[in-house]
């Protein structure tokens, strides 16, 4: 970490939390590329709780070369100065902060009290009076302004020697203000409302804070349902597994008496709903509770009727296409219905009604491409499925997370129940993917005049997060819901779709050990080896890794994604002359292809992207790694790097929203433990052309048959019956 001295000058952007992008004039850094920058202005970045004009301040931080505003300081720390000299003690006294002391009031005090005049008046505010023509309301005031400039400086300081960065000390001094302190002292667990809890503990703990204090049991047991929620993707939680994590993790002498009643008090403070032995955390409750209101007034509301049936057949003409009967009922339910859901499964059409439903809709309305834009929302929890959207419809497409304008700092939503979007149609892909807490995201960013159609397969895998949603829309029986099983196939040699729709049904035949146009099973039990081989093949008939996306179910182990993705860099992308740099135990180099891990908006970057990198560029002690997600030039630097890996080979969960002309699936019994239906079943129907297994039969026959995956504990669907039904 380094260091500038300086003034700030200016803001350019300040958020809510405090984040501000400012100007700042450096007089000293201790920082050989900052040095030419004496005594000019650099853009800075970081989180302050109130910076002062030409105020003095020392930023700790390091220098960061940003992709699209050149060079930049971003702070991590800072430290505000005093002023010493007479002329910067007058400056500071006439400055804005002090309303009514012009510079000729503030020269006669610095006069009067001397250097040390900031001291002298903190100590004591009657000194002020000594200078002439100084009234006791004007001293009052001075006093009262300095006052809170050094307590709020000082509480900064307290929150950042107890060991909170910047940023959660700032959030921490905004809600609490002058009581920051008071509020910690007295209970160090209510920051857990906003600050993680691992952190309040530690430092709770390093305040001497008794390891069996009621407020840190309490904190825990919402700090562990959080957990056990995102981890088993549950919405709700049983009693004993929330006893069990709590003991396991606090590791003290507790008795269940104890336990149940400070259960119960979170109870009684509404943390924690209890509905017939559910235990919820409020936050997903009430996310449930939406959900359901959202739908129930879907379904409620009048619906149209439009009769569609001549415009479909000018729609057939038009398209050279013949809609069957399921097709037909998509496309009317869609446009005449509140909320509809279309599911089916591989090759069934459910992109060929999307694609019909939009340009039906703008029929319909007479719409120009503008205001069909303006009216028509075509949404996907990834961006490639987004993506694919768009090319299918010729419309513009978005990420949930992109059209609820998700704020990285803040980790909000921009378009919310306070800001609604007023897009009319809204159409959503993928919906099997998405969670509780997104789907309740969405529908307090949108308003009540909506058309809403869900499409998916809810044979796929689940969402990541908590909830089953499609799967819990579908059962319920109270919405609208078409089930597409025609099969279109372009080729009769081809089996790739046909294999889906056999898993699905339990139906699978001899045919999956033989070799069709489109899909071939290798039988063999050394996979990694195999694996190189056959990738070498592929290579010799002109495919490369941009074409092959090779999935797999696990990480470790020898025939985990983690040790072949080590394997399969030095087959389709081996060391010649390019720049290369290792993070930790991994090599990445140009030409790599690389698998994003987290979202970032800003740059249209989001989780599940893959990518590659195309240059690698070392200037003087600094790396830049430039990275390519489909024509979209991303630049990171070598501590960024956590948020990619390898994606040689990836997650089957990974490729969720995402198609590859050729899949290659390893299958073997050292997998058996992720070997079910679903997960086998998502990976089969992410190929587009071509679909090679390679492993051993009766590990593939295992996960096939194997439907045991864990049921997730959600409530969304006896909501659904227990208040749709009920249309009071």
């Amino acid at each position: 970490m380094t260091y500038i001295k300086g003034n700030y000058r200016k803001s350019i952007f300040t958020s809510d939390k405090g984040y501000v992008i400012g100007l700042f004039k450096i007089k000293e850094t201790d920082n050989d590329e900052l040095k030419m920058y004496v005594n000019k202005i650099i853009t800075f970045t970081g989180y302050f709780h109130e910076l002062n004009l030409d105020d003095i301040y020392i930023f700790k931080g390091d220098v960061v070369d940003h992709p699209k505003y050149g060079l930049q300081f971003n702070v991590l720390d800072y430290e505000r100065l005093k002023p010493e000299d007479e002329d910067g003690l007058v400056a500071f006294l006439s400055s804005d902060l002090f309303k009514g002391v012009g510079e000729k009031l503030a020269k006669s005090i610095v006069d009067t009290l001397g250097k040390n005049v900031l001291d002298e008046i903190i100590k004591d505010e009657s000194c002020l009076l000594l200078v002439p023509k100084m009234t006791s309301k004007k001293a009052h005031s001075i006093y009262e302004t300095l006052m809170k400039y050094e307590e709020s400086h000082q509480i900064i300081v307290y929150l950042t020697e107890l060991g909170f960065n910047m940023k959660d000390a700032l959030d921490i001094y905004n809600t609490y203000k002058s009581e920051t302190i008071i509020h910690i002292e007295h209970n160090p667990y209510c920051l857990t409302d906003f600050i993680s809890f691992l952190k309040v503990d530690e430092i709770a703990l390093k305040l001497n804070v008794n390891k069996e204090d009621e407020r840190r049991i309490k904190a825990c047991i919402i700090y562990m349902m959080n957990k056990l929620l995102f981890t088993n993707s549950d919405t709700y939680l049983e009693y004993d597994e929330i006893l069990e994590s709590v003991f396991n993790y606090l590791k003290i002498d507790l008795n269940v008496d104890d336990f149940d009643l400070y259960l119960e008090e979170l109870i009684n403070e509404n943390k924690i709903i209890l509905i017939d032995n559910k235990y919820y955390l409020k936050e997903m409750y009430d996310s449930e509770i939406n959900i359901t209101n959202t739908i129930k007034y879907l379904i409620n509301k009048k619906t149209d009727k439009l009769f569609l049936d001549n415009r479909i057949e000018e729609l057939e003409k038009v398209n050279n296409i013949k809609y069957n009967d399921k097709q037909k009922e998509a496309i009317k339910k869609s446009l005449e219905n509140n909320i509809t859901i279309i599911t089916g499964g591989p090759g069934t059409g459910k992109t060929t009604i999307i694609k019909a439903i939009c340009e039906l809709y703008q029929n319909i309305f007479d719409l120009s491409y503008e205001e069909l834009t303006n009216r028509i929302a075509l949404l996907a929890p990834t961006g490639r499925a987004s993506k694919r959207m768009s090319e299918s419809t010729n419309l513009p497409a978005s990420t949930i997370h992109r059209f609820l304008k998700w704020n990285k700092e803040t980790n909000e939503f921009v378009v919310n129940e306070y800001n609604k979007n007023d897009h009319h149609l809204i159409i959503i892909d993928e919906v099997s993917m998405i969670d509780l807490n997104l789907l309740d995201s969405l529908f307090k960013g949108l308003t009540k005049n909506i058309k809403l159609v869900l499409v998916g397969d809810h044979h796929q895998l689940p969402s990541v997060g908590p909830g089953n949603i499609l799967k819990d829309l579908i059962e319920s029986d109270l919405i609208d819901t078409v089930y597409l099983d025609t099969l279109y196939r372009t080729d009769e040699n081809s089996y790739i779709t046909t294999l889906a729709h056999e898993i699905k049904d339990n139906n699978l035949s001899e045919s999956f050990l033989e070799t069709k146009s489109d899909y071939t099973f290798l039988k063999c039990h050394s996979i990694k080896e195999n694996l190189k081989n056959l990738c070498l093949q592929l290579i010799e008939k002109g495919y490369d890794y941009k074409r092959v996306q090779i999935m797999a179910p696990m990480y470790a182990g020898i025939n985990g994604i983690d040790n072949l993705n080590k394997e399969l860099q030095n087959i389709f992308n081996p060391k010649t002359n390019q720049n290369e740099i290792k993070y930790g135990d991994v090599v990445y180099r140009e030409n790599d292809k690389v698998l994003q891990l987290v979202n970032l908006p800003e740059e249209n970057v989001y989780n599940g992207d893959i990518g590659i990198i195309k240059n690698i560029v070392k200037i003087e002690n600094k790396t830049f790694i430039y990275i390519d997600f489909d024509g979209n030039l991303v630049k990171y630097e070598t501590k960024d790097l956590n948020k990619i890996t390898h994606g040689f080979i990836i997650s089957i969960h990974k490729s969720q929203g995402s198609e590859f002309e050729v899949v290659i699936m390893p299958i073997c019994n050292s997998y058996k433990r992720m070997l079910y239906k679903k997960l086998i079943y998502t990976g089969i129907t992410r190929a587009k052309k071509k679909l090679i297994l390679i492993g051993e039969p009766d590990a593939f026959l295992y996960a096939v048959n194997n439907s045991n995956e864990r049921v997730r504990k959600t409530n969304l669907l006896e909501q659904l019956k227990n208040n749709i039904l009920n249309k009071g």
